[in-house]
């Protein structure tokens, strides 16, 4: 029996977040790519609050889906991490691959500061 693509995500998703986990002093920053947008949230598993989050749908000018979507979406999660004095997260690629646009999102967000 083939496993889809859709069940090798999940399987790496479950398989990375038995191993990480988001406090008070370092959220996790999570990132959710579709096909048209990505979104990336900060959360603190401890009290189960997400403490900020922002998507390329919230982008004016279109949705646009590409690198430079990503980086923007990446830059925008760290200022409002910064807003609210989060200095350091954990990086939750969520079973997606460290490449294309979730690495875009990842270089954007230590741009303004984010360290993980």
């Amino acid at each position: 029996m083939k496993i889809s693509k859709r069940q090798s995500r999940l399987k790496r998703k479950y398989r990375i977040r038995k191993k990480i986990n988001g406090t008070e002093s370092r959220p996790r920053l999570v990132v959710f790519r579709s096909n048209k947008h990505i979104y990336a949230q900060i959360v603190n598993d401890e009290k189960a609050v997400t403490l900020a989050s922002f998507s390329s749908l919230n982008i004016d000018g279109g949705s646009r889906l590409n690198l430079e979507t990503a980086k923007t979406v990446g830059k925008m999660i760290g200022e409002k991490a910064k807003s609210q004095n989060i200095e350091t997260v954990v990086f939750d690629r969520n079973g997606y691959f460290y490449h294309g646009r979730i690495k875009a999102l990842a270089e954007g967000a230590r741009e303004m500061g984010l360290k993980f």
